[in-house]
C-alpha cells in the first residue's frame, strides 16, 4: 500500500481500468515494435505471439485441508479426552464449513454438520462466533453394519484390520438409529468458531469424552477417541455426502471405518483453491535483467505497485517506456488489456486468454507482469531475469512456457487469505486500505496462505512467426 511520491490512480480492482491503450489486442505503446528504441540484439529479427491463458478450473469448495495433529503435539494421532484439533479458514458471508471425524468406538460413524454445513458468518454478515456443537450430528456411512459401540470386534480399536466387519444391508448415508446407546453428541466432541481479522476463522474441536462415556454391556467403560478428519469451506449443498443417498465412492469410508481422511483429501483437493482474474498487464523485450523488479529489493516506485495491488498497468507502461533505448536494455514496451474475443479492456476471467505479439532478436527476453486480482499486492511474472525467446543457437523458443512464471508479492501491502481479504480490490470501500508491508521487499509468495501453482492458473505459450 506504500505511496512513493505519486497520484495513486486505484480504480477499483483490475475490473475499472484504464481505457488508454485500448486498440483491442494488446494496446501497443510506442516502439512496440522493436523498432523504437536501443537494447535490440543483433541478428534478424523475429515475432512471437505471446498467449496468456486463465486455466484455472472451477472448484466447488474455498478451502480444504486435514487435521490430524492434536494442539502441543508434533506427530499426527487420534484426539483423545482434553485434546484438541485446530486449524484456521477463510470465508466470506454465504459460505459454511463441513468436516468430518470419526467416532472411534464404532464400525462406520462419525461427526460432522448436514448437508448445509455450519455458517460463518449470520444473515447481517457478521461473523459467527462461539460454540456451535448444536449443528454437529453423528452420522452412520452406511457402509459396514453396526455392532455395539466401544465392544464390537469389528471396530477400529479392536480388529486385527480394515474391512473385517459385514457389509451394511442399508448402504445410505443416515443419522445413527441402530437400537444401540449412544452418548450425546455434545458429551463428546465440542466445536468452536473464532473469528479472526482478515475474514479468518480459528476452528477448534475439542474431545470432552472421559472413560465411562460408553458404557457397553458387552465391554468396559471407554472414553471415545476422535479420528482425524477433513474440512472443507463450501457454499454447495451437500459438499461430501447427501443424506439418503448410498454413501460415496470419495473417501468417505476410509474416514467412517478405519479414520483415516486421505482418500477423502485425494478426492476433495482437485475440486478446492483459490479461483481468481489476472489483470492486464505490461510485456517488456529487454536485453538486460530486471527491467520490472529485483528480487529482495523494494518495489521500485514506478507502478508495479498499481499493477500488483489495483491491476492498472498504465503508470507501470508510461515509466517503462520512458526507458526505452536507455541503459536498462529496454527495447519495447506493450501494455494488454482486452482478452481475445472481448469488445473492451478487462480483467482475464477463468477460460479466457490474451494474446499480442512482440519482435525480439537474439539474447532479448520476454518480462510481463499481470496482478491476481484475489490479493493484496500479488503478481503473475517471470523470474527478474525474464524468459529467454531465443535458445543457445539463436533460434526462436516455441511452447508452453508456464513453468517460468512464477506468483510474485510486490511487498507493498500485508497479505490476507486469497480471495476473502477485505483489503483486496473486489472487496475494500476504497483504496489504500492495507495495512503496509513490514518486509518491504519483492520476493516469491511465500507467507503460509494456500496458493495453486502459477501453472495451475495460467498457461502462457510463445509461438515464433517471422
Amino acid at each position: 500500500m506504500k505511496v512513493r511520491n505519486r497520484a495513486l490512480s486505484a480504480l477499483p480492482l483490475i475490473l475499472t481500468l484504464a481505457a488508454a491503450c485500448s486498440d483491442g489486442g494488446g494496446g501497443d505503446m510506442p516502439g512496440a515494435d522493436g523498432t523504437g528504441g536501443g537494447g535490440a540484439g543483433e541478428g534478424a529479427a523475429t515475432r512471437f505471439e505471446v498467449t496468456i491463458e486463465n486455466v484455472t478450473p472451477a472448484r466447488d469448495y474455498r478451502v480444504a485441508g486435514v487435521f490430524d495433529t492434536p494442539v502441543g503435539e508434533s506427530m499426527p494421532g487420534p484426539l483423545f479426552p482434553e485434546k484438541s484439533f485446530e486449524f484456521r479458514v477463510g470465508a466470506l458471508p454465504g459460505d459454511r464449513l463441513s468436516f468430518t471425524t470419526m467416532f472411534g468406538q464404532s464400525n462406520d460413524l462419525f461427526y460432522g454438520p448436514d448437508g448445509a454445513g455450519i455458517a460463518l458468518h449470520d444473515e447481517a454478515g457478521n461473523p459467527v462466533s462461539g460454540d456451535v456443537t448444536d449443528q454437529v450430528l453423528l452420522w452412520d456411512a452406511g457402509s459396514e453394519a453396526n455392532e455395539e459401540p466401544g465392544a464390537g470386534p469389528n471396530q477400529a480399536p479392536r480388529q486385527d484390520g480394515p474391512d473385517t466387519g459385514a457389509k451394511d444391508p442399508d448402504n445410505t448415508v443416515r443419522l445413527v438409529q441402530d437400537g444401540y446407546t449412544y452418548p450425546a453428541v455434545e458429551d463428546v466432541i465440542q466445536v468452536t468458531v473464532t473469528p479472526e481479522p482478515g475474514n479468518e476463522f480459528t476452528i477448534r474441536i475439542t474431545n470432552v469424552s472421559e472413560v465411562g462415556t460408553l458404557m457397553p454391556e458387552g465391554g468396559e467403560p471407554a472414553a471415545v477417541p476422535l479420528s482425524p478428519g477433513l474440512f472443507v469451506v463450501h457454499t454447495k449443498e451437500n459438499p461430501l455426502f447427501t443424506v439418503g443417498q448410498p454413501y460415496p465412492d470419495n473417501g468417505l469410508e476410509a474416514q467412517s471405518e478405519d479414520g483415516n481422511p486421505r482418500a477423502l483429501y485425494e478426492w476433495v483437493m482437485p475440486r478446492a483453491g483459490l479461483t481468481s482474474p489476472a489483470s492486464p498487464g505490461v510485456a517488456v523485450v529487454h536485453g538486460a535483467a530486471a527491467p520490472l523488479f529485483r528480487s529482495g529489493e523494494a518495489d521500485r516506485g514506478k507502478g508495479l505497485e498499481n499493477l500488483a495491488e489495483y491491476g492498472n498497468p498504465t503508470m507501470l507502461a508510461a515509466s517503462l517506456e520512458a526507458e526505452v533505448g536507455g541503459a536498462s536494455g529496454i527495447s519495447s514496451v506493450l501494455v494488454y488489456n482486452t482478452p481475445v474475443g472481448a469488445a473492451m479492456p478487462g480483467p482475464l476471467l477463468p477460460g479466457a486468454k490474451f494474446s499480442f505479439t512482440v519482435t525480439a532478436r537474439p539474447g532479448e527476453r520476454l518480462s510481463f507482469a499481470s496482478m491476481l486480482g484475489q490479493s493484496n499486492d500479488l503478481f503473475f511474472a517471470p523470474s527478474e531475469e525474464g524468459i529467454a525467446l531465443f535458445d543457445a543457437s539463436g533460434e526462436p523458443v516455441s511452447g508452453d512456457v508456464s513453468d517460468k512464471v512464477s506468483i510474485w508479492d510486490a511487498g507493498t501491502e500485508v497479505n490476507q487469505w486469497p480471495g476473502v481479504g477485505p483489503d483486496q480490490a473486489p472487496r475494500q470501500a476504497q483504496p489504500q486500505m492495507g495495512a503496509d508491508d513490514p518486509t518491504d521487499q519483492v520476493r516469491s509468495v511465500d507467507d503460509g496462505y494456500p496458493y495453486p501453482a502459477s501453472s495451475e492458473m495460467l498457461k502462457v505459450t510463445i509461438t515464433p512467426a517471422r
